[in-house]
């Protein structure tokens, strides 16, 4: 190994925020196990590297003994006193056995060790990117799909989009691009796996926070969102600050915020309401758009029985009951919709 590809190994070190001792550590344990596997598999040895020349050398490890039986493990205290006169029984002597062509085989495995700790150390670093990105949304482009899995790329690193994460009324092609919510990051030995998704609700919240600065700024909060994606969302929202209309803000003017999260979901409805510490005014809320007359709550069984107009019946309860279904899921209450008309025959 020469200076240069020394100098080389300390320069990549920084570079990729590897220690440079951590590298020449695996290069000596690299050259440890070449030279048993070249050279003499019974030796215990040490290899030393000199980091200005690249100069390569090898030391058996040889215990001191009155007469020695194994002389691979083993050196007689006579030979070892030639060495230096003050080696005593059961001292460990180092005796240099650098083969000749050491030094190709040093360069070889050092290069290989470089490589393969570079490798670590990148798929470490994403990993680690994107373990602080889980629960955010990130942009990419669709790269392939295989038997009905998205795979996306998200920069220098790969997201899978599972079926069960896929809008049902969204379609995906080749180099498509689109934003997903990072569900999960799992380490593995081939680097980062990231499962993404398109359905989580997740994915509805962080829309909004990148469209409403009132919501970057706390002064509005969202407290709850039900979805079922692809079809409907419902979001309650709450103003931190007095005079601070929360829905109107995450609307915008003219519609162009609410707008803007709609385009990125293809045609999914929103239903944004106010949130209340209130149960009864929460509920006729979440039911938007249909009209509530009254709502009596029952706190045990933490359910509700909702009142509205006969005409507004159909729309309180939604199409195969979906209004009803994500009111019920954004409160946390059970809710029990009647008409006035039905109320009255009770």
């Amino acid at each position: 190994m020469n200076a240069e590809f020394l100098e080389a190994i300390e320069q990549i070190g920084k570079e990729k925020g590897i220690d440079a001792d951590v590298l020449f550590e695996a290069i000596n344990a690299a050259l440890v196990s070449a030279y048993k596997k070249n050279f003499g598999t019974a030796q215990n040895v040490r290899i030393d590297i000199d980091r200005a020349s690249g100069q390569v050398k090898v030391f058996a490890l040889k215990k001191v003994v009155e007469k020695a039986t194994n002389k691979n493990l083993e050196i007689d205290l006579e030979e070892a006193k030639k060495i230096n006169p003050n080696y005593q029984l059961n001292d460990v002597v180092e005796v240099e056995v650098t083969p000749k062509n050491f030094g190709r085989i040093a360069a070889q495995n050092a290069k290989q060790v470089v490589i393969q700790r570079i490798r670590e150390a990148e798929r470490a670093v994403l990993y680690q990117k994107f373990l602080e990105k889980e629960n955010e949304i990130v942009a990419g482009i669709v790269q392939r799909i295989e038997k009905k899995t998205v795979f996306v790329d998200l920069d220098r690193a790969e997201g899978i989009l599972p079926p069960n994460e896929q809008m049902p009324n969204e379609e995906y092609h080749v180099n498509d691009r689109i934003r997903v919510y990072i569900l999960e990051v799992k380490k593995t030995t081939k680097g980062p796996q990231i499962i993404v998704s398109r359905t989580h609700p997740g994915l509805i919240k962080r829309l909004f926070e990148r469209e409403v600065p009132e919501i970057v700024r706390g002064e509005v909060i969202i407290k709850a969102i039900a979805r079922e994606a692809g079809s409907r969302t419902k979001i309650a929202v709450h103003s931190t600050v007095p005079g601070v209309d929360p829905v109107g803000a995450c609307v915008g003017q003219r519609g162009m915020r609410v707008q803007h999260v709609l385009d990125e979901l293809k045609g999914e409805k929103i239903d944004i309401v106010k949130w209340s510490s209130d149960p009864a005014e929460f509920i006729a809320n979440a039911l938007s758009p249909a009209k509530v007359q009254s709502v009596t709550i029952d706190e045990k069984e933490k359910a509700a029985r909702v009142v509205v107009p006969d005409h507004q019946l159909s729309l309180a309860i939604g199409k195969e009951g979906q209004n009803a279904r994500l009111a019920a899921k954004l409160t946390g209450w059970k809710i029990d919709i009647k008409s006035e008309s039905q109320v009255d025959k009770l």
